[in-house]
């Protein structure tokens, strides 16, 4: 991921491309292809999504739908640790944006480590997840925001702009002209040059005639918050009894994290300790 600022305006932008981190998520599961583009189209968006957060936290972008794709998710944490997972989506065969999300809900959710969280939900509008955000932004009071996304299943990318608190720009025609400028040029931009070229390569090809800086980059990486405690304490969730008859059906409790596939596998013991016979 890469951030950049327009000089003497009140702009700034996000360029990403996720190759590696994808990979490692993909390899988990046996997706269709255009689940798997789709669910690459999220990962972006949700990386591009978490760089506006000013605090340590984690972003989560799902939708959920009455069409091919049920549920579907991206995680992005602030410092860019990522995973994914489309859930329910075994049979699908489409590789259109409407026909695996028919009828769905885009749900944005904001965790900070600190505080209080906070979940936007809008219907899913328009032919891609892209037009879908572009109208979550619209239809919120936050600064304007535009979002391009791409994937080809093997490496997804995203280019996001965003108009910054005024600033440099007082005058409010100024702005929008401004706005207008950097969005007509974004929307030039290919899908072969979204997920072929390097970030710097991509923003001269968009603004070479403006004045753009561009920052170091920042690596995506897959990472699953999944723990044995974790899956331990969600066990609990299941009640006293319902462990016991798991417990004297099969001996011990397994639990799998659909994200990475770890498996944990819990005793007796563990789950109802300080007991002398924990099966009676």
């Amino acid at each position: 991921m890469r951030r950049f600022l327009f000089e003497g305006a009140d702009l700034r932008g996000e360029s990403t491309r996720v190759d590696g981190a994808l990979a490692a998520i993909l390899q988990n599961h046996q997706y269709a292809p255009g689940v798997r583009d789709l669910l690459g189209e999220f990962l972006a968006a949700a990386v591009l999504l978490a760089t506006t957060l000013k605090f340590q936290g984690r972003l989560t972008l799902q939708a959920r739908s009455s069409g091919q794709v049920p549920l579907i998710m991206a995680e992005c944490t602030s410092d860019l640790a990522v995973r994914a997972i489309a859930r329910g989506a075994q049979e699908a065969t489409a590789s259109g944006f409407e026909e695996l999300l028919s009828e769905g809900q885009l749900a944005i959710t904001v965790e900070p480590e600190r505080g209080s969280r906070y979940q936007g939900i809008v219907p899913l509008q328009g032919e891609s997840l892209a037009a879908s955000l572009d109208a979550y932004f619209e239809q919120s009071e936050q600064l304007h925001t535009r979002v391009w996304l791409a994937c080809d299943g093997s490496r997804a990318a995203g280019l996001l702009l965003q108009q910054l608190p005024s600033q440099l720009t007082p005058d409010p025609l100024a702005r929008e002209a401004q706005w207008a400028h950097a969005c007509t040029l974004a929307a030039t931009v290919s899908r072969e040059e979204l997920l072929a070229l390097e970030p710097a390569e991509l923003l001269y090809r968009l603004y070479h005639e403006d004045p753009v800086r561009l920052f170091d980059a920042q690596p995506v990486r897959f990472s699953c918050s999944c723990s044995r405690e974790r899956s331990r304490q969600a066990l609990t969730t299941l009640g006293e009894a319902e462990i016991r008859d798991i417990l004297r059906e099969q001996g011990s409790v397994t639990m799998d994290c659909e994200f990475c596939n770890q498996q944990y596998i819990f005793e007796a013991q563990e789950l109802l300790p300080g007991q002398i016979d924990p099966l009676h």
